[in-house]
């Protein structure tokens, strides 16, 4: 069929839709038989079957409008630009074609594309939602969703959209491994490691495939089954820096002068002038700073750990100004009168217990005694406290750092509805029946005031550690996400002293709502410490509490092989050897340093 004849006969069709949705539809199934790849006259087709009520075969039109995408000139350049990152030309293409049909699904699902890359996940949802609407076969568009999901931290949602793409395709590597990570953030450790060795089966040389699974069993407590998965994973490709870091990050292990080699070699061979290589050169310099350190080499330590913070720092360009602003407005709008007009709002469950405060402040540590005590559940930390006050913020306020101003303005309705909604969202983490759960986020610390509103009857610890230890400790660590203060040791000493100082408000003006653990003392008198926070907590001391250790449940965080240890004082006063480089972070603590807790040493 002719261009000219082809356009007009499309043209034809698409009159025909609103009056004569019949005519139309063999309008297009003429062209069809003509030109079997014209996309348009799929889609003429689809909107022909939905006016005549024939929605399963709309569908299939739908789905075989996707198909012969393929042969769209426009189509294919929209493709090309997203290919190559061009995301303003990509929507613009994208936003045409549906401005001329809003049901071309292929364009939905190529948009949803482009705001999940500038992190617009909301909207990527509704668009691929819409896709999946016309198009329920549709399973790029269901693939994607699922990420989506995943990339907003609804897990049980995303295990969901995947097992509908695994049962269409279930051959899928790249799906079957977003499934065992998403099921490792909801607790389905078993079905997750299963999916990783069919996984490592198929494929032996894929690295990152076997470091995920290495992490998984890391998370479990199998240490020299990831410690194995892990060297595996180094002999197919040894340059890969979150390797080596993985190792260093086990905090269990001591790298040996081939090692140090090996990993010098690796860095050698990251060009510094490659952006695509600042990952792996990252992920070196911090390993390579734990090789120093364990070597008793602070010269050569130090310079790695720098490095690396400095590049992780250029990545993610943080502002210590943002977090003391939102201090500031918290302190300022939540004082002792404004909790108590506000007095009996919230859900009233007592199920939660958050244990927050500083990263590397021994959080993980309480949670492992607490979590070994028949009442309460361990969970892990769980990102929904902050979802929750961003969320208000954006809703409200335009924007989620505003969430403050947005929670003083809250009704009390509301704040029901944002109590019921943690506990609703939370529910899936919930395994074993216990009437108390932990979440274990060190950041919610700057979302006490909401919590308290929100959950009034829910309990709050914060785990305190010496400014130097955990402020030395952050600088030495590489977090996979967040945690942006940690990689300036100006910026951390700015970060502690306003989670102080927000702490130290709170305790003015709703005394006794907190449980503080200062970690020091729970190193000297350990029994003394989980029998206050038991107290606290309402709970009977039980000896389980005290073998923690043995307690075999998984856990995720940085600290999870030190946990599984008694309590011993390997990480006091780490910070010594490198006390020469450490004037940015002791000017930036200030009085905070000073005014730490003296707590009485009580070992030899």
């Amino acid at each position: 069929m002719a261009t000219v004849t082809l356009d007009a006969a499309l043209a034809n069709a698409r009159q025909l839709l609103a009056a004569e949705p019949g005519s139309a539809l063999a309008q297009a199934q003429a062209i069809i038989a003509a030109v079997p790849t014209s996309a348009a006259a799929h889609r003429i087709a689809a909107h022909a079957l939905r006016a005549l009520g024939r929605e399963a075969d709309a569908q299939a039109a739908s789905l075989a409008a996707v198909a012969a995408t393929i042969h769209d000139d426009a189509m294919v350049a929209a493709a090309l630009a997203l290919a190559e990152d061009r995301l303003p030309d990509a929507e613009a293409a994208l936003r045409a074609r549906l401005r001329e049909d809003a049901t071309d699904v292929a364009a939905i699902r190529m948009l949803a594309e482009v705001a999940g890359r500038i992190g617009r996940y909301g909207d990527a949802e509704k668009l691929l939602t819409r896709a999946l609407e016309l198009a329920p076969g549709f399973g790029a568009a269901q693939a994607n969703l699922a990420t989506v999901y995943y990339k907003q931290n609804r897990y049980a949602d995303a295990v969901a959209a995947l097992d509908a793409v695994l049962g269409e395709d279930p051959d899928n590597p790249a799906h079957a491994n977003l499934k065992a990570a998403a099921l490792g953030r909801i607790g389905g450790y078993d079905e997750a490691i299963a999916l990783y060795e069919q996984l490592t089966r198929r494929f032996p040389d894929h690295a990152k495939l076997w470091m995920s699974y290495g992490h998984m069993l890391k998370t479990v407590g199998r240490q020299e089954d990831c410690i194995a998965a892990y060297r595996h994973a180094l002999g197919v490709d040894p340059g890969l820096g979150e390797l080596w870091w993985s190792l260093a990050n086990l905090k269990t292990i001591r790298f040996d002068a081939d090692d140090r080699a090996a990993m010098e070699a690796a860095l050698g061979a990251a060009n510094p002038d490659d952006a695509a290589r600042d990952d792996d050169r990252l992920h070196l310099h911090f390993a390579l700073g734990k090789a120093y350190d364990d070597a008793g080499n602070a010269d050569a330590a130090f310079g790695h750990y720098a490095a690396g913070n400095a590049i992780r720092a250029a990545q993610l360009g943080y502002d210590a100004a943002d977090t003391r602003m939102i201090v500031d407005a918290a302190i300022a709008t939540c004082t002792a009168e404004f909790f108590a007009a506000r007095a009996g709002a919230g859900d009233p469950a007592p199920d939660p217990i958050f244990i927050l405060g500083m990263p590397r402040a021994g959080s993980t540590l309480i949670e492992q005694i607490l979590a070994s005590h028949s009442a309460i559940e361990g969970t892990m930390e769980l990102p929904d406290i902050p979802a929750l006050a961003l969320g208000l913020g954006r809703e409200t306020r335009g924007e989620g750092r505003h969430w403050v101003a947005a929670l003083a303005d809250a009704p009390p309705e509301r704040l029901a509805e944002m109590g019921a909604a943690f506990l609703r969202r939370t529910a899936v983490q919930r395994k074993s029946g216990k009437p108390f759960y932990i979440d274990k986020l060190p950041n919610n610390w700057r979302y006490v005031p909401l919590i308290r509103l929100i959950l009034p009857n829910a309990k709050i610890i914060d785990a305190r550690r010496h400014p130097l230890d955990c402020c030395w400790s952050n600088f030495r660590q590489h977090y996979a996400k967040g945690q942006a203060f940690s990689y300036g040791l100006a910026d951390m000493g700015a970060y502690y002293r306003d989670y102080v100082r927000l702490m130290a408000h709170i305790d003015s003006v709703q005394p006794g709502r907190v449980h503080r653990v200062i970690h020091e003392a729970l190193l000297g008198d350990p029994e003394a410490e989980v029998r206050a926070m038991l107290g606290y907590l309402g709970l009977p001391f039980e000896d389980a509490c005290m073998a923690f250790h043995t307690n075999a449940r998984a856990v995720r965080t940085a600290s999870s092989e030190q946990v599984r240890r008694p309590i011993n004082r390997d990480g006091v006063d780490q910070w010594r050897p490198y006390e020469a480089w450490l004037a940015p972070l002791k000017d930036a603590l200030g009085a905070v340093l000073e005014d730490y807790p003296a707590v009485p040493q009580v070992f030899d």
